[in-house]
């Protein structure tokens, strides 16, 4: 096992120290390798050395600006101090260098929805869940996507799978009680609300349309 396979099994068991030590020896080993940087900056990333962490992303991607990686998680960090626009290129070029997994669609399409662009979210997070048809939080989001965009139908399947992954997603079931109400089936709406207030008793918005519910107001 060389120094960046053994430092990943480190940072798994969350013994920073030792693979930032493993990391830090491969880059001395060989310094033109943007693999271990990308994963010296993860180590730092972790340990909430964002400003450091980015600096490494940055060198890996000057020996290989094809370096996928890197740009997810530059991107990461990036979403994670809500600087939502410097994600959403990081997510694209990593994209657009070949990293085709479900993590990556969903954070680029997380970036729209920060962004304030649901529509441009769509397609991204639709293709997370065709990647990883087994994420309720990609269900869930690419459903509120789609109920933003009035395709109730679609999104009331997407909040119904969400629920069939993990039967205690509580906005997922208020959801669908929005999505209910506004296809006028004041009981199914009713239901999800009750649904939704069982999981998570003080779901503020599930308990007000409950109440106007009850009190024989059908919109919600």
């Amino acid at each position: 096992m060389d120094k960046n396979q053994l430092g990943i099994q480190y940072m798994k068991e969350g013994n920073w120290e030792e693979a930032a030590k493993l990391f830090s020896a491969a880059i001395e080993e060989n310094p033109h390798d943007p693999v271990a940087y990308i994963n010296f900056g993860n180590v730092l990333a972790a340990v909430g050395e964002t400003n450091r962490a980015l600096k490494f992303y940055e060198k890996a991607i000057a020996l290989d600006e094809t370096a996928a990686a890197a740009y997810y998680s530059a991107g990461n960090l990036y979403f994670e101090n809500e600087q939502f626009a410097e994600a959403k290129n990081m997510f694209e070029k990593a994209m657009k260098n070949g990293l085709d997994s479900a993590d990556n669609f969903f954070m680029l399409g997380m970036s729209f929805v920060q962004l304030e662009q649901p529509r441009f979210a769509l397609p991204y997070l639709q293709r997370s869940t065709e990647l990883n048809d087994e994420d309720p939080e990609a269900r869930f989001q690419y459903g509120l996507c789609l109920a933003q965009q009035d395709l109730l139908d679609e999104a009331i399947t997407q909040f119904e799978k969400c629920i069939e992954i993990d039967a205690e997603h509580a906005d997922a079931f208020y959801n669908l009680g929005v999505a209910f109400g506004f296809k006028e089936q004041p009981g199914k709406a009713l239901a999800m609300f009750e649904k939704a207030l069982d999981i998570q008793p003080d779901h503020l918005l599930a308990g007000y349309g409950k109440k106007l519910l009850e009190n024989g107001d059908e919109t919600i």
